[in-house]
């Protein structure tokens, strides 16, 4: 059996019948034999970034891990912004590389290259892999494979890469001759479950905080078990959008430099933060990590031993475990939570007065780009996807979207590549092209990702692609004018910024094109028509300089955003703690 035939034989029985990528000369074999297998399809994707990402769009819908290839050289290079983004945020990827025949490889010798496009890919990837390794005895590759898939699917997820050299893919083998991984048993960390269960029924000011290690099915169904039974007032990160349907009446928002203002008012004044599933970083706490939680204590669940003990905030007890396993264990000892209602009642006074949309009419002046954020609630329905891209629009979409019952917020946190919303909807409609997809752009990153509009049109994808045009990059615009005087070099067509004509390039890739205004956005009939088109690309222009509020500046306290509240309000919220 060729030994390519055997890779994509083992990706099938995995489960994963799609796999992206760019062919290349170094990985023809590979692509050849996924042509050759009925059940799994080759995506040529037209850049090998758009492959990463889409793997790992593919990835997150799937509840699988994604499969993204790549030839040799530039190929595996251009694959390296993806890789590192699904290595930051735990998502599970299996990237292989094709590499030069081993003959021509240059192993230890002291010169920069032997063969032609050759490059020591897994040099460079193994600080942002799980498990990096060059494949290059036939004999070696069930066991390569087997334990790559351990490694991006146990523990914290994450990506792995297998650097293949061509003339091992087109080995022959025997299967029956090939030797398996078999993975080492860890020891489960001890867990104190009855002081737990005691300081979460003794809190007086209880909150629950979930992020991305939250977001499995399983998890999900725990979680809502523990909030039917306590109703626990709850927060999410950025990534922990979509564990909960947030139309939960104890649902307070997202928290962080751009959390929303009472979600972020609400935790500083918990005696007790149950924190699943998140590194707790400063994104989320602010810069002021000792003024987090003050007077309060966290139980801090993690699935990576390593966040637990390299961490700033010391009022944390630390448990080592997956989220699922803890909700589970803790689900069945009938806690029974003793906080006062003035606490929930506190809460969603605090949500009434500073919710989202009451900061829209009263602190931002440029409303336009949170007209369509509303107008995104009033069209989508229960299990759509939103993915967002990275600048003002993500926040934007963050801080304005109510993710109904089963929806999706598939988004990037840790590396945050513009160019990211296109290539990751694309994997998430091959994942379940019966889901209607929202692809959230900003003009910058929409220009950095085009590639991927070819593969909506080409297999008819159903994915809305939404570009916010403020002919600026918007998120440093708003730091050049706080910090900078307002010199916008690179980021306003004054500095160097051009945005295309979006229109030919919707008509160059065979898209619906739709251009519109706040004004529009009142026109039922034009947005009806809009949202119900399989795809299309809607240019949604704003005009003047945009902002994101809140906005949390560096070493202020995560409950004093800008713009700050009035001496009033500020002297009555304390008054109220």
């Amino acid at each position: 059996m060729k030994l390519s035939d055997y890779i994509v034989n083992y990706f099938e029985k995995q489960g994963v019948h799609v796999m992206f990528g760019y062919i290349g000369g170094m990985i023809t074999h590979l692509v050849d034999s996924i042509t050759l297998n009925e059940n799994v399809h080759f995506v040529q994707t037209y850049h090998e970034q758009t492959a990463a990402i889409a793997a790992e769009g593919y990835a997150k819908e799937s509840g699988k891990f994604g499969v993204a290839i790549a030839t040799s050289g530039p190929g595996a290079t251009n694959m390296m912004t993806g890789i590192a983004d699904a290595y930051f945020d735990s998502v599970p990827v299996i990237y292989i590389t094709g590499q030069v025949n081993t003959s021509e490889y240059k192993y230890d010798k002291p010169i920069r290259q032997q063969g032609f496009q050759e490059t020591d890919v897994v040099s460079i990837v193994k600080p942002i892999t799980k498990y990096a390794k060059l494949v290059d005895k036939a004999l070696d590759i069930r066991y390569e494979l087997e334990k790559a898939t351990y490694y991006a699917m146990s523990g914290r997820r994450g990506p792995v890469l297998l650097d293949i050299p061509m003339d091992i893919q087109r080995a022959e083998i025997d299967p029956d001759m090939l030797l398996g991984f078999v993975p080492v048993a860890e020891e489960s960390a001890s867990i104190d479950y009855k002081a737990i269960a005691e300081m979460i029924a003794n809190a007086q000011c209880p909150m629950l905080l979930v992020g991305a290690g939250c977001l499995s099915e399983v998890a999900k169904i725990e979680i809502d078990k523990f909030l039917t039974k306590t109703n626990i007032p709850i927060l999410s990160s950025l990534l922990g959008r979509g564990v909960i349907d947030e139309t939960y009446s104890n649902y307070l928002g997202m928290i962080g430099s751009y959390g929303n203002r009472n979600a972020n008012m609400g935790i500083a004044n918990a005696d007790l933060l149950i924190a699943l599933g998140t590194r707790l970083d400063t994104r989320q706490t602010g810069a002021m990590v000792d003024k987090f939680l003050e007077h309060g204590k966290i139980i801090h669940v993690d699935i990576d031993s390593n966040e637990l003990e390299n961490h700033r905030l010391t009022n944390r007890i630390k448990v080592h475990s997956d989220v699922f396993s803890f909700m589970k264990k803790v689900n069945t000892l009938n806690i029974k939570p003793t906080y006062k209602e003035e606490w929930i009642s506190y809460l969603l006074k605090l949500k009434d007065n500073y919710k989202q949309d009451k900061e829209i009419e009263r602190f931002v002046e440029n409303k336009a780009p949170y007209r369509f954020m509303q107008l995104l609630n009033n069209y989508s329905k229960e299990n759509d996807v939103f993915c967002v891209d990275i600048g003002q629009n993500q926040m934007w979409a963050a801080q304005t979207l109510q993710l109904k019952k089963g929806q999706k917020f598939i988004t990037s946190g840790g590396l945050a590549p513009m160019g990211f919303s296109l290539p990751a909807a694309v994997g998430t409609a091959f994942a379940n092209p019966d889901k209607e997809i929202f692809s959230i752009n900003g003009d910058g990153g929409f220009h950095m990702s085009t590639q991927s509009l070819m593969l909506i049109s080409q297999y008819n994808l159903p994915i809305k692609v939404i570009v916010i045009n403020n002919s600026a990059l918007g998120m440093i615009t708003q730091f050049q004018h706080l910090y900078f005087d307002g010199r916008m070099s690179g980021t306003t067509i004054k500095g160097g910024y051009v945005v295309p004509n979006i229109k030919n390039i919707s008509a160059a890739y065979g898209l619906e094109y739709f251009k519109i205004s706040e004004d529009d956005l009142k026109n039922k009939i034009l947005m009806d028509s809009i949202f119900s088109t399989r795809n299309c690309i809607i240019e949604y222009l704003t005009e003047g300089l945009t902002t994101v509020s809140p906005k949390l500046e560096y070493n202020k306290p995560i409950e004093m955003p800008i713009p700050l509240l009035s001496e009033e309000e500020q002297l009555k919220y304390e008054q109220n703690k």
